[in-house]
């Protein structure tokens, strides 16, 4: 809410009962019961600050730029506090009408073999602090963090993304299904 007599620009982002909040020079740490996320919040013309189980986010004197900022960081410390109480869920199917292709997870691995009738498996490297399970012909993707959750998944789409096929008629594949609290048609 901006103030016209002092030219200062807020956001407050309330806490959860379970969340708790610290900043460490320029690094929020939000830990809550799913875990714990960090983000970086460096910007010299915002000033970050804990009050009664709210995060404040202001701006002196600010301009259109500082205002988009307050409320971009806002929505970012939204998204962390969600995630250390409910977690974020990614959820992608396998499809495979040409050939069978067998899905795993081994340790930090993810592995797909016989994609396409290749000899050799295609592997991703997964990151600390995200969650994966192969279901069936789901593959859920769970983390505290949005935006690890959300890589981890688009970079299991793109193990097999392939240049020169048309994915309307060769549906062989890994597809995100359904995003953080979203469903794709």
């Amino acid at each position: 809410m901006a103030t016209d007599k002092k030219r200062i620009m807020e956001a407050i982002v309330k806490l959860a009962d379970k969340v708790d909040a610290r900043i460490e020079s320029e690094i929020i740490i939000i830990k809550g019961p799913r875990g714990e996320v960090k983000r970086n919040i460096a910007n010299p013309k915002l000033k970050f600050h804990i009050k009664d189980k709210s995060i404040i986010i202001s701006a002196d004197r600010f301009s259109q730029k500082e205002k988009k900022l307050v409320y971009a960081y806002a929505a970012h410390l939204k998204n962390m506090v969600e995630g250390v109480t409910e977690g974020h869920k990614y959820v992608l199917k396998i499809c495979a009408s040409h050939f069978p292709m067998n899905v795993s997870v081994s340790g930090n691995q993810f592995i797909v073999k016989n994609f396409l009738g290749e000899k050799y498996p295609r592997t991703l490297q997964l990151s600390q602090g995200v969650n994966v399970k192969v279901d069936g012909d789901k593959i859920n993707v769970e983390s505290a963090d949005i935006e690890l959750a959300g890589t981890t998944a688009s970079d299991i789409e793109k193990l097999t993304k392939r240049a020169g096929f048309d994915p309307r008629i060769f549906q062989d594949g890994i597809y995100i299904i359904s995003k953080d609290g979203k469903d794709i048609k």
